[in-house]
């Protein structure tokens, strides 16, 4: 059986432990070298003499993983990052005239991948010491795939690729000036004004890279992209920083690019997004931070349902112990009592030229209640207003209540993971620590964390407060769709057990048609101003906001996941002309 091992050195600092480790291996103590510490103070394992006995992953277990392959895989790797890093066995095969997705946890090789379609990264077919490869031996290595003939063209320059990195937050460190001149350098289609006018960027094109936001970057990435003459377009989660009627705009634009002769590769998180955008769909799966598969494609309906019930029949892998099932509704154990654990009535506060308005709303004990509504509208503002963060210039609040507060940006220290959620750790563990997956990261500093890393401590902070309502602001943010679905019924058993509430701000659609009892809906021009309405029971709420945003939804009939209609089809048309926007 192949056999991989997996060395976490940054997680494994300590040199008396490494050498600890080494020593305890049985195979070094029959005088060979499994297990040993390298001159520069890294710990290596040779995967060779490996037996597999598990005694090194128990003495470190979140920096040693020893991982039995199956056989399938005795083949050489895609690509490896070094010894004993990360392992990538295949990559996606696009479709020309279709969108094609790529679903799958943080930490499985998404990136890496595209990142190989899109000739940035030369794969080293497992031997991380050789000289760069060529397309001939790759090329060779895909010999009999669909994957082949792309890679054909691509050497004879038959397929020009252009490429949106994930981390567009990075742009204004390795570029300066002004937004306009950083299009006008990449505009091969001279669509320039086409293009700024669909991605809505005309008001920020004569502002500094370094002074806009992170959904102002994003888009901006996306038109750097689509303006390049190309047959292959890659884009690596559009839809991060973006609200909801951005990410249906996004959506449709990349849509309306497809053609015959050329072809888009997304990866996304949001799965009502990937369902929207997408014709077909690859899962990866594998071991996070470990080795990445890529599966088969699939038809987009089917792949995600896939992807949901954990098992891919044709490949005969089960990449995850259970389904993920939604009912209709979740269930609510307990009802929704009359009592009001707080209230308000025409709330106003103006900040420079933005004004947020209220009507008169309440929320009750026991209730999760998600807010929807475009960025710049005062979400966060209304959130802060309510946790006491910021005083309203007018209105009434009933401040009765104790609240925890989940701020949107997350603030970093040098503390430790383990000392800034003691309380968890002793109260809440297999309520949030467990399902959060929190205990890897327990003896890391608040400022080591990547983003998902550091929003699910800020959400395990927040609830371990001993609070009556959990004001949550974006709490899916750089969590992958898996996490999103585990958060979810994290903070739905958390309420429901304590007899507390909850008001959760997100973006992602089936997070909160998943999570919430009512909305509240935000109204108003972005920057301008801000009106609260609501709250509403769901149907009421969510015919409000897809009305506004032109879009329709109906259940899966075999997972009862929400899925947005394709426009102007005969259901999308029905369901518009009844005024149910919302499935019922």
């Amino acid at each position: 059986m192949p056999r991989i091992a997996i060395v976490d050195n940054e997680k494994l600092k300590d040199l008396q432990q490494k050498h600890y480790i080494a020593g305890i291996c049985p195979v070094n103590r029959t005088g060979k070298e499994c297990i040993k510490v390298e001159a520069d103070g890294k710990l290596s394992i040779d995967e060779h003499l490996c037996t597999g006995c598990g005694i090194c992953p128990k003495a470190a277990p979140f920096a040693i993983k020893i991982i039995n392959l199956p056989e399938e895989l005795a083949t050489k790797p895609m690509h490896r990052y070094g010894e004993n890093k990360f392992i990538l066995y295949s990559v996606p095969t696009p479709g020309f005239g279709k969108v094609t997705g790529i679903i799958g946890v943080n930490g499985i090789g998404k990136s890496t991948a595209i990142k190989i379609m899109a000739g940035i990264l030369k794969p080293n077919f497992g031997d991380w010491t050789s000289a760069e490869t060529d397309y001939d031996q790759l090329i060779e290595f895909l010999k009999g795939t669909e994957a082949q003939g792309f890679f054909e063209k691509i050497k004879k320059g038959e397929i020009k690729v252009a490429y949106k990195p994930q981390q567009v937050d990075l742009i204004p460190k390795t570029t300066k000036g002004k937004v306009i001149d950083l299009l006008k350098k990449v505009d091969e289609k001279n669509e320039l004004k086409k293009i700024s006018n669909e991605l809505q960027l005309n008001d920020i094109l004569n502002n500094d890279i370094s002074e806009i936001s992170g959904g102002e970057l994003q888009r901006v990435a996306i038109a750097a992209t689509v303006l390049k003459n190309a047959d292959l377009y890659i884009f690596d989660e559009p839809t991060s920083y973006l609200d909801i009627k951005q990410r249906i705009n996004i959506s449709r634009f990349i849509k309306a690019m497809i053609n015959e002769n050329n072809s888009v590769l997304v990866v996304e998180h949001d799965l009502v997004i990937l369902d929207y955008i997408c014709d077909l769909v690859h899962l990866m799966y594998g071991r996070e931070d470990a080795y990445g598969i890529v599966s088969g494609v699939k038809p987009v309906r089917n792949g995600i349902n896939v992807y949901l019930s954990g098992y891919i029949k044709e490949e005969n892998v089960r990449f995850r112990d259970s389904t993920i099932k939604f009912a209709e509704k979740p269930p609510i154990k307990k009802k929704h009592t009359k009592e009001a654990i707080t209230s308000w009535e025409n709330v106003q506060k103006k900040l420079g030229n933005f004004t947020l308005k209220s009507d008169k709303g309440s929320i009750h004990k026991n209730e999760i209640i998600g807010i929807l509504g475009e960025n710049g509208t005062g979400k966060t503002t209304f959130v802060k207003i309510l946790a006491s963060a910021l005083k309203q210039d007018k209105g009434d609040i009933s401040h009765k209540v104790k609240v925890s507060y989940k701020p949107q940006y997350l603030e970093v220290s040098d503390e430790l993971v383990v000392d800034a959620l003691n309380p968890a750790f002793h109260k809440y563990e297999n309520q949030i620590v467990h399902p959060l997956n929190i205990v890897p990261l327990s003896l890391k500093k608040l400022n080591e964390l990547s983003g998902g890393e550091l929003q699910r401590v800020a959400i395990a902070y927040c609830l371990q407060q001993d609070a009556d309502l959990y004001l949550l602001d974006e709490p899916s943010a750089y969590l992958d769709s898996e996490q999103r679905l585990i958060l979810s019924k994290v903070i739905r058993d958390f309420i429901e057990h304590r007899g507390v509430s909850a008001l959760i701000v997100d973006h992602d659609l089936l997070f909160i048609d998943y999570i919430s009892d009512k909305l509240i809906v935000f109204e108003g021009k972005p920057a301008i101003e801000g009106n609260v309405t609501g709250p509403f029971d769901m149907e009421e709420g969510m015919n409000k906001f897809l009305k506004e945003l032109g879009i329709t939804l109906r259940r899966d009939p075999e997972t009862n996941r929400p899925r947005v209609n394709k426009l102007d089809s005969r259901i999308d048309r029905e369901q518009k002309e009844s005024g149910k926007y919302y499935y019922t």
